[in-house]
């Protein structure tokens, strides 16, 4: 990954400016480029990460692993899709092991993502079998810790 993209990765709010120092280049040229990388979906967004439990959020992320019947000549792109479009998920991947799929769904009440599961996945044209994990404490997120190290006061003995 070039270097621009991986400084953005980890501090979108760096300025184009700063940007331009930190590479050694001027700022219309990390402007045309972070430009080109945006209309290339090469970059597909900017989120800030949001400790939920500090602001008070009465919601949660489920994790929700799905398992599937392919269709031949599709695999599981068909149906992946069409979770996809679903507004409450938030993420889809394809996973290995004991199910196929899984989609990560946040913000939501424990009720709104158990109807969600029952009313609008589970009955879903070869969506075989789901299993809903609640995400109880997030620690670390996307490289964030959530957590504040603890200060070690022992303070020191010898002897």
């Amino acid at each position: 990954m070039d270097r621009l993209l991986y400084l953005l990765e980890n501090n979108p709010r760096l300025s184009d400016s700063e940007l331009a120092v930190m590479l050694g280049v001027s700022e219309d040229d990390v402007k045309e480029q972070i430009k080109l990388y945006e209309d290339t979906g090469i970059i597909k967004g900017y989120k800030a990460i949001i400790d939920k439990e500090k602001a008070q959020a009465q919601t949660v992320t489920a994790l929700i692993e799905i398992k599937v019947q392919p269709k031949f000549g599709h695999g599981f792109d068909n149906i992946a899709e069409r979770i996809s479009q679903l507004d409450e998920v938030e993420s889809i991947y394809l996973m290995s092991g004991g199910y196929d799929l899984c989609c990560i769904v946040s913000d939501k009440s424990f009720q709104e993502v158990a109807m969600f599961v029952a009313k609008r996945l589970s009955p879903l044209e070869d969506v075989m079998s789901t299993t809903t994990h609640f995400i109880l404490k997030k620690y670390k997120e996307q490289g964030i810790l959530f957590t504040p190290k603890q200060k070690d006061d022992r303070g020191t003995i010898s002897l």
